[in-house]
């Protein structure tokens, strides 16, 4: 088993950001000034309904030559008194130092202002074909809500990476005007966070297995080519059995578990098993035990477990199918 770092940047690793749909871009801009539309031409007034892959995003149209910044929104966090953002990473690159905004009672945004000439719509569009520079800036957004998830006390509901409105307050309504469904999610990671799961087959199993000593006869040469196919499906066989059982036995010791399906970079091997399991705080070593014997099962079937953890519960934030 590995347990693996937090380097979720995009082409870079499988931290949260990687792992869930790319974006969510939003921008409520006033009507005069700045709007962003999808292909349609219908204004982003929701950025939980965005499409959530890069292509989709919206287009800019802004006309306005006085707004020079928007706020970037990396979390919301549910805690009886104000985070301080003092001490916090420094963000974004070219972003303001991170604030707190009160959206209402123990319910907080941890925000920062960015500057429209790095994260305006034209240019976002430019960067999302620069996949380390988006992996650098998905770095800086998680350890910010890392930052904030550590608080004791705290709950925090990530948001996903380019989420920017064009003011604090409109910020703030929105989230407010979403509280039910922030206040479903938080009951649900609340004293809990995310592991992630990844089995792949084992390097020995993506090689030729070694041809069998010349047979005798023709018959017996066809009856060895069969033998070494069907000992190398037999061992893809138990590998994914491994996986299988791996994600039942840990799922049921999660308050909730959901396998990624998203396609796997082109020209790579797709994992056996990609899943993020919401773990109790304070079930952590006994998730971590079981996750090493099930990765030394996977192993002795020709599988790698790649164990990462603990995370903010990226995966379980939104309504979803589950396997509890």
């Amino acid at each position: 088993m590995t347990n693996g770092e937090k380097d979720s940047g995009l082409g870079r690793g499988q931290g949260p950001s990687a792992r869930q749909g790319l974006f969510a871009i939003y921008w409520n801009a006033h009507a005069e000034a700045q709007q962003w539309r999808t292909p349609t031409g219908s204004v982003l007034e929701d950025f939980a309904d965005v499409p959530n892959s890069a292509g989709s995003w919206a287009t800019a149209e802004i006309s306005s030559i006085y707004v020079t910044s928007a706020i970037y929104l990396y979390c919301v966090v549910k805690t009886a008194k104000k985070p301080t953002p003092a001490g916090a990473p420094a963000g974004l690159p070219g972003a303001k130092p991170v604030a707190v905004v009160a959206v209402a009672d123990s319910l907080w945004l941890v925000t920062a202002s960015v500057p429209l000439d790095q994260y305006g719509p034209g240019q976002l569009e430019t960067m999302l074909g620069d996949l380390d520079r988006v992996g650098d800036i998905a770095l800086a957004h998680e350890d910010v809500v890392e930052h904030f998830a550590q608080r004791s006390g705290a709950t925090v509901v990530p948001m996903k990476l380019f989420t920017i409105f064009s003011t604090v307050e409109r910020a703030v309504k929105d989230v407010a005007s979403r509280r039910a469904s922030i206040d479903t999610a938080i009951d649900k990671i609340a004293g809990a966070e995310e592991w992630g799961i990844r089995v792949v087959r084992g390097v020995t199993q993506e090689k030729e297995t070694k041809a069998p000593v010349a047979p005798r006869s023709g018959a017996a040469f066809l009856a060895a080519k069969k033998q070494v196919r069907d000992d190398v499906k037999n061992a893809k066989l138990a590998v994914a059995e491994a996986a299988t059982r791996a994600f039942e036995r840990l799922a049921a010791m999660s308050k909730d578990a959901r396998r990624r399906e998203a396609a796997p970079a082109a020209g790579t091997t797709p994992p056996l098993l990609d899943a993020a399991f919401l773990v109790p705080s304070a079930d952590r070593d006994k998730f971590t035990a079981a996750a090493r014997l099930e990765a030394a099962a996977c192993a002795d079937a020709g599988g790698h477990m790649i164990v990462t953890g603990p995370w903010p519960a990226y995966n379980f934030i939104h309504p979803s199918e589950s396997t509890q």
